[in-house]
């Protein structure tokens, strides 16, 4: 959580010096463009990248061990439904 506020902060800093830089005399716009790319855009996707990898992995786990191990036929529904109506028919008296 705080990654992504730390990441977003980075970036409206890095957005500053791109238009300071942009906006000074000796300044020109492809010098604020390399700094926004420079200083702002690559460390933060390199950082989040990083920052992310755990739970690729734990996604990437997740997704080998439910396809390398399907639910046998001889196996019992473990599905969290009942497995008949629990509510009893409605019969009329003789």
């Amino acid at each position: 959580m705080y990654g992504y506020l730390v990441a977003l902060a980075w970036l409206y800093v890095a957005v500053m010096m791109a238009a300071a830089e942009a906006a000074s005399p000796v300044g020109s716009l492809l010098g604020a463009l390399i700094t926004l790319v420079l200083y702002g855009i690559a460390p933060v996707a390199l950082v989040m990248y990083i920052l992310t990898t755990p739970a690729r992995k734990r996604a990437l786990r997740s997704r080998q061990d439910s396809a390398s191990s399907p639910p046998s036929a001889g196996q019992p529904d473990t599905g969290s439904h009942s497995a008949a109506d629990s509510i009893a028919p409605v019969r009329k008296e003789p």
